[in-house]
């Protein structure tokens, strides 16, 4: 039984890439602060801060919402990575470490939200 919005092992991870993500946005160029920078780290702090919104909702259908809106955060933060690393913001290798917690994170996300699943029902 989840206790606390910070129980789930996806919220965990999450805080994980969002601490990883600002440490390394830290070197980004300065003329970045308001563009890529911004961008990236509003998306990665939106990631565990749904699935604690969704985890606070009343209804299993609220917390599958909140959950899929995580998971599209997820998608943007991949993609900007993907841009940091191709503009040299990002070396290589902090680029593969970033994406292999995204992909952790994007895989326990995929796993609640399969366990949330609503059965169809059988005509």
């Amino acid at each position: 039984m989840v206790k606390s919005y910070r129980d789930p092992l996806a919220w965990q991870k999450a805080m994980d890439l969002v601490t990883e993500i600002y440490r390394l946005t830290g070197d980004f160029p300065k003329e970045e602060v308001f563009g890529l920078t911004s961008q990236l780290r509003r998306a990665a702090v939106s990631i565990p801060s749904n699935i604690a919104e969704g985890q606070g909702r009343s209804s299993k259908g609220e917390f599958q919402y909140f959950l899929g809106q995580a998971r599209g955060s997820l998608a943007e933060v991949e993609t900007q990575i993907i841009i940091g690393q191709n503009l040299g913001y990002l070396t290589e290798n902090d680029a593969n470490q970033l994406l292999l917690i995204t992909s952790e994170v994007g895989r326990i996300l995929n796993g609640l939200l399969s366990a949330l699943k609503i059965p169809k029902k059988k005509d």
